[in-house]
């Protein structure tokens, strides 16, 4: 459903939906311990539409983890609330699922496209490489990629790099590759500047600040790649939003008060 395009402001809004409990080196190699992680979704609204980055965890989660996830599910303490699943989150907001022009897909893990059957109206936005990678049984099998979570029939769209989703500048897919295949990242350009959802290509503030990959991933060297992409725009002025920060993620303002 589109935005009146007499308001020519972009907002963006932040929503936890979940948190993760895991060990911390699988964000950091080498590091002990175990972190509690948010699950976080965004909505942009711009005067063509409303674009979703990221879908967050299955409803079926709260009350069956296993039953979704198999054997995954053994690694995580999941915390995922009634009402905190992005269908609720929206329409805690006002804005009903069918409202939702483009899903953009950082990735196609569990918590990332989980809530795409949520969401059947809309085109999704997905890098091919990664689309390639999850329908390859081998590939899929060894990175996690589940079809339950990203085959929906939905119309898509397959950029190969970036990708402009307005054709304004404002809202631009960015290719992060290395946590799997095809990861993307989010460019929005807001009246103070841009900001960039990283989505899993940079998990912690310390992974940017200290280029410490995770202790799992698909390509270490396209990660590192993606790291200093993200460092440059950072240098450039550009806001960075780690994918699953916790200490940063508590200083990010929740729907339906805006990230400013």
């Amino acid at each position: 459903m589109m935005i009146g395009v007499a308001d020519m402001t972009i907002r963006l809004y932040a929503m936890t939906c979940g948190w993760l409990e895991m060990s911390l080196k699988a964000m950091l190699a080498g590091a002990e311990g175990r972190i509690r992680v948010p699950v976080p979704c965004y909505l942009i609204e711009h005067p063509k539409g409303r674009v979703l980055f990221d879908s967050g965890l299955n409803l079926q989660v709260q009350t069956d983890p296993f039953a979704r996830l198999g054997k995954i599910a053994k690694y995580y303490g999941i915390s995922f609330e009634k009402d905190t699943d992005i269908a609720a989150r929206l329409n805690a907001m006002g804005i009903g699922v069918e409202d939702i022009d483009y899903l953009v897909n950082s990735h196609l893990h569990f918590d990332h496209a989980g809530g795409n059957d949520a969401l059947p109206d809309c085109r999704m936005v997905v890098q091919r490489r990664e689309w390639d990678a999850a329908n390859d049984p081998d590939i899929a099998a060894r990175i996690g990629f589940m079809k339950q979570d990203f085959d929906h029939g939905h119309d898509l769209v397959l950029p190969d790099g970036e990708h402009d989703i307005f054709g304004d500048g404002s809202v631009v897919c960015i290719p992060t590759y290395g946590h799997t295949p095809g990861h993307q990242s989010l460019k929005v350009r807001l009246p103070d500047g841009d900001v960039v959802l990283t989505g899993d290509a940079c998990y912690l503030r310390r992974t940017l600040e200290e280029m410490r990959l995770p202790m799992i991933l698909h390509d270490a060297d396209e990660m590192r790649q993606s790291l200093r992409k993200l460092r440059e725009l950072q240098r450039r002025g550009a806001r960075i939003f780690y994918g699953h920060d916790p200490e940063f993620w508590a200083g990010v303002p929740q729907a339906p008060a805006q990230v400013r």
